[in-house]
Order: C-alpha cells, then sequence, then structure tokens
C-alpha cells in the first residue's frame, strides 16, 4: 500500500501548477492534503477509482484536510473530540480493519511564539487521541516540527523559532516514546532531505529546508515498512510530497 502526504499550500493554486499529473504519477492508495484552503464546493477534482474525503475549517480560506482513497473505509471521523481543536478542518481519520489512518495539518506556533501554548495543548491531545485508538495508526501530515538537527539546515538561528523549538521538539519525541516511529528517519538514519522551503530568501534553490512532514507508525507497523521517500523534485508548493509503503 503506498500513501503519500503534501501540504499543497492552497488547493486551487496548485491545481493549476500541475498538481492532477502529480497525483496520476505517484499513483498512491491514499492521497493525503493539508492546508486546501478551500470550503465545500469550492472545486471540482476527482479523480477515477478515487473517493474523497474533506474537512473544511470554519474560516475561509484557511486550514484544511482531505483524502483521496482507492479503498473504502470502514468509517470516517473529523476532528479528534475535542471542541477546542475541531474548527480548522485540521484532522481526518480513516478506519481500515487493520489500521487507522489519520492525515493531520497540525497548527503552527507563528511569529513570535504566539500560539505555542495552544500547539502545547494540541500535542497532549492529539498523542492521547492517536493512543487511544484500538488499532495501529499511520498517522501523517504537515506536523509543524523539525525533531532534530539533521532535519533543519540552520538549526542554530532558528532554535527559538517556530517549528523547531524545545517544547515543540520534545512533544514529537515524547509521541515517538509512546510507541510511534518516524517512518523516513528509521529508514535513513543520516540522511539529510527537507520537505519545506520558505519562500522568502530564494531558500528552495538554496535547499535551506526543513523536514516537517511525515509519516509517523505504529510500533506494531515496523515490520511492514517497505520504503519512504521525500519528493522534492515535485513543485506547486512551499512542501514537496512524503511517501511511506507498506506491505
Amino acid at each position: 500500500m503506498k500513501f503519500i502526504s503534501w501540504n499543497v499550500n492552497g488547493l486551487r493554486a496548485v491545481a493549476g501548477k500541475g498538481f492532477a499529473d502529480v497525483f496520476v504519477t505517484l499513483d498512491a492508495d491514499f492521497f493525503c492534503l493539508q492546508e486546501t484552503k478551500l470550503q465545500a464546493g469550492q472545486i471540482d477534482l476527482e479523480f477515477p477509482g478515487y473517493r474523497s474525503f474533506w474537512n473544511y475549517a470554519d474560516k475561509k480560506g484557511y486550514s484544511g484536510t482531505a483524502v483521496y482513497t482507492k479503498h473504502e473505509p470502514l468509517s470516517v471521523r473529523y476532528g479528534i473530540g475535542v471542541d477546542e481543536h475541531d474548527h480548522e478542518g485540521r484532522v481526518i481519520t480513516l478506519e481500515y480493519p487493520d489500521f487507522f489512518l489519520v492525515n493531520a495539518y497540525v497548527p503552527n506556533s507563528q511569529d513570535g511564539l504566539r500560539r505555542l501554548d495552544y500547539r502545547m495543548r494540541w500535542e497532549e491531545d492529539m498523542r492521547a487521541y492517536l493512543c487511544g485508538l484500538p488499532k495501529p495508526v499511520v498517522f501523517c501530515g504537515d506536523l509543524n516540527v523539525a525533531h532534530e538537527e539533521i532535519d533543519i539546515k540552520n538549526p542554530a538561528s532558528n532554535r527559538r523559532n517556530a517549528g523547531f523549538t524545545d517544547e515543540e521538539r520534545a512533544r514529537f519525541g515524547t509521541l515517538l516514546g509512546a510507541g510511534f516511529i518516524d517512518t523516513w528517519r528509521f529508514q535513513h538514519p543520516g540522511e539529510v532531505k527537507y520537505s519545506w522551503w520558505s519562500y522568502r530568501f530564494n531558500a528552495r534553490a538554496n535547499n535551506a529546508g526543513w523536514r516537517i512532514d511525515y509519516f509517523v507508525v505504529s510500533e506494531a507497523l515496523r515490520g511492514r515498512i517497505l520504503s519512504t521517500d521525500i519528493h522534492n523534485d515535485v513543485f506547486g508548493s512551499d512542501h514537496c510530497p512524503v511517501e511511506l509503503v507498506l506491505a
């Protein structure tokens, strides 16, 4: 089974930059999107053989997630059941016989870390949600954290910036310690590869990036991890798609 996750930073925008070609070329069983920036009815973008599920933010043009899947789920959940978090369209969960797929767009702590306290509450509630699911979990998306120094081009100068604070990195470590695997780092322990680049300072041209897009899976799925990839040759967004293949 092939999984793709991509923060498209506005699906209507990327639809005009070759999204359909990328979608068809990657040919995934599950194609998870974050930051769709849509409301219902604002785009008609379906693909033969896929069913799609959408979670929209209350605020127009903001956040939002979607999943295209070739496999009919047993159930679908929107949000995590915590009202504080469930108005921004950030989480979709699809249930299958032997796992849950959880697609998430994790809140950014923002400039000046003005949303860091909220982000810490999100982390605690999200971990509780994932740990409470009664089957193994495939958790993916823009998790808005570069976990280790190897995951960011300039760690020293970004130490207290959103996405690379000690608090956010520690919470990601706590999630892994609760029985989850960062699949890319599991397979590529010393490799430097990024999934997001700022639009400023020619960051992508200079490969001054961050790895903040992940597939994280339950320990029970360790033996099923076949391959992982970061498709940094795919453009159209400030993020690139990331990939997981499970047996």
